[in-house]
């Protein structure tokens, strides 16, 4: 019979991993920025280019989204949440 001794769990202390986040904060904010941007100008309604910025007819702006924009639009939703956690966490660390 072979005994196998189990090591208690490595752990890391509260510095290093404060440390850890502060380097990685960073990063995962422009990374959510990024596809926050991307989120937004895929969902513009407009043909040219007026319409990423807002030039578009007020008419068309009444409906119900399905399908993939509303995925779009749900996942956009989540990037700005996650985005402003991170700025919160960013600004309390």
């Amino acid at each position: 019979m072979v005994l196998v001794a189990f090591d208690a769990p490595i752990m890391v202390s509260l510095p290093a991993q404060m440390e850890t986040l502060q380097a990685v904060l960073p990063m995962a904010q422009i990374v959510l920025s990024l596809l926050l941007i991307v989120g937004i100008v895929l969902q513009s309604r407009g043909a040219s280019l007026g319409g990423a910025f807002g030039g578009d007819n007020f008419a068309s702006t009444f409906f119900k989204r399905r399908g993939a924009e509303k995925f779009l639009f749900n996942a956009t939703i989540l990037v700005a949440l996650l985005w402003v956690l991170a700025a919160v966490l960013g600004f309390l660390i």
